[in-house]
C-alpha cells in the first residue's frame, strides 16, 4: 500500500514552506508531524505553556481530521517541553484532551527549533474505511 501525503506543507511567519508534510499514512497508521503553537498565520501564540498546549493540542486535532482520524486515535505522543518546570501545567491541559485511554506517552525537555515552550507529535491508528 503507497503512503499517503496528507495536507500541504505549513507556512511559517516568514512565508516560506516547510519542508514536510503535516501527516503521512501508512496504511492504518498515520504519523502527524510535530505540531507546535502555530496560529493559522505562522504566528507562535501568546501566551504560556498552557495557550501553547491548547494551540498544539488543536493543530494535532485539524491534523488528524485529514486522515478522518480524533484524539482518541491516537495511540502514541512524544512532547518536547522547552522547560522542564512548566511540566505540571503542560499535563493539566494535555490530560483534558484525552478520555478514557490515554496514549503512550514520552516526554523530554529540549530547546526547541522556534520560539515555542511546547511540541508534540503523535501517531494514530485508524483503519481505512
Amino acid at each position: 500500500m503507497p503512503l499517503e501525503y496528507l495536507g500541504a506543507p505549513p507556512v511559517a511567519s516568514d512565508r516560506q514552506a516547510r519542508p514536510f508534510s503535516p501527516a503521512v499514512r501508512a496504511g492504518d497508521f498515520i504519523y502527524v508531524s510535530g505540531q507546535v503553537p502555530a496560529n493559522k498565520d505562522g504566528e507562535i501564540v501568546v501566551g504560556g505553556i498552557e495557550a501553547q498546549t491548547r494551540q498544539v493540542m488543536e493543530n494535532l486535532k485539524a491534523v488528524l481530521a485529514l486522515a478522518g482520524a480524533t484524539l482518541d486515535d491516537v495511540c502514541k505522543s512524544t512532547v518536547w517541553l522547552q522547560d522542564a518546570r512548566d511540566f505540571g501545567a503542560f499535563n493539566r491541559i494535555y490530560m483534558g484532551y484525552f478520555g478514557e485511554n490515554k496514549p503512550a506517552r514520552s516526554t523530554t525537555e529540549a530547546r526547541l527549533m522556534v520560539d515555542a515552550k511546547v511540541e508534540i507529535d503523535v501517531v494514530a491508528y485508524k483503519p481505512k474505511a
